[in-house]
């Protein structure tokens, strides 16, 4: 593709590191106590990991900013080969290990992999090469959304297998967001609803802990002590923020009553310590993030360039919406992290990767 270089877009570089380095900073300040008490008085064991992480995040984003975007089409299919073979190979026992009742990751000497993180970018170069292609097919049911859903919903079994609904959920919804954009058609989207709505109903039902998730979202005082606990914690943190917070590193729910703070409840040590202030600055970053990264998928020379832009940003755009709304009582316990602010290898390299991409598609936007 002959198309002129330009830099790629510096606000959607400084929004991503400020997210970053705010990361880290809250990583430190909502684990140093979990950390002390765990690890022999190590204090800085989570961020001094995520510092790791972050470090080999940046620099694979700047990275993969050289590469030029149109290679991930040429590799789409070999990538998610790769990755259905992870997501195989994490559930044979002895292999995938077992954490908070998931086995989903794969052990690396001292460090671990969850291989359906990289099934999310996987799934989306693959459909930015396929819609872009076969676009004229999308329309209609059994030609264009069948074969391409189906795919989907084979990665989608293969995490709930492992379980780990929170993960599936957010392939389906940016997999759903790229074949909307890519021209399907509403009524089709309707139908699918419906039967997705009945097939989340029986996944729910179908396990003891998923009813009382959903319970204790409804009702969290209804079970105080047991599926209600995180939710009532994490309220408890956010309520006292106030509007400038309890100051950065007091809070208190991170003395054991909200657990693992540094991971999915991130937002609410954000809350409690920054206040209303602190909270709505990282919302705001996020929405211009968000913003870039619309401009440049409206921006793209070519069709796959726009739809891998817009499945990046989908990806994104839902995690901070599932997990903020978890944190404020808004949806049940999912397990979702914060894009570059809750502790955790995978995702965190995983995000920093998809904003690489992101960054080279930008180099050649027309806006």
């Amino acid at each position: 593709m002959s198309v002129k270089r330009t830099p790629p877009d510096f606000i959607l570089v400084i929004a991503t590191l400020t997210l970053l380095a705010i990361g880290i900073i809250m990583v430190y300040s909502a684990s140093a106590v979990w950390a002390e008490y765990k690890f022999d008085g190590d204090s800085f064991f989570f961020v001094k990991r995520q510092l790791l992480f972050a470090g080999v995040g940046v620099f694979a984003m700047f990275a993969i900013m050289r590469i030029d975007y149109w290679t991930w089409r040429t590799w789409s299919k070999t990538l998610l080969l790769v990755c259905f073979l992870l997501l195989i190979v994490v559930l044979i026992p002895g292999v995938g290990m077992v954490r908070n009742g998931s086995q989903s990751w794969i052990g690396v000497g001292a460090f671990s992999i969850q291989p359906s993180e990289f099934m999310k970018l996987a799934m989306i170069a693959f459909l930015a090469k396929y819609l872009s292609e076969n676009q004229k097919d999308i329309p209609y049911f059994k030609k264009g959304l069948v074969p391409t859903l189906g795919i989907v919903m084979l990665a989608f079994g293969l995490i709930m297998l492992q379980p780990d609904l929170g993960t599936g959920a957010v392939l389906v919804g940016t997999s759903v967001v790229i074949i909307f954009v890519a021209g399907a058609r509403i009524s089709h989207f309707v139908g699918l609803g419906l039967i997705g709505l009945a097939g989340f109903a029986l996944l729910v039902l179908s396990a003891p802990y998923r009813i009382k998730r959903i319970t204790s979202f409804l009702d969290p005082w209804e079970d105080p002590l047991g599926s209600g606990f995180q939710i009532i914690q994490s309220l408890l943190a956010i309520g006292p923020g106030g509007l400038l917070g309890l100051g950065l590193g007091q809070s208190r729910q991170k003395f054991f009553y909200l657990p693992e703070p540094q991971t999915d409840f991130i937002f609410a040590i954000i809350a409690e310590e920054l206040g209303f202030i602190g909270g709505t600055f990282v919302i705001l970053l996020f929405a211009l993030l968000l913003w870039r990264g619309v401009r440049v998928a409206l921006g793209a020379p070519d069709l796959f360039g726009s739809f891998l832009a817009i499945g990046i940003i989908a990806m994104i755009a839902i995690q901070v919406i599932i997990n903020i709304g978890v944190v404020t009582g808004m949806f049940p316990v999912t397990g979702i992290t914060l894009p570059f602010l809750s502790y955790g290898g995978s995702s965190l390299t995983l995000t920093l990767m998809a904003i690489g991409v992101l960054l080279n598609i930008s180099r050649y936007s027309r806006i």
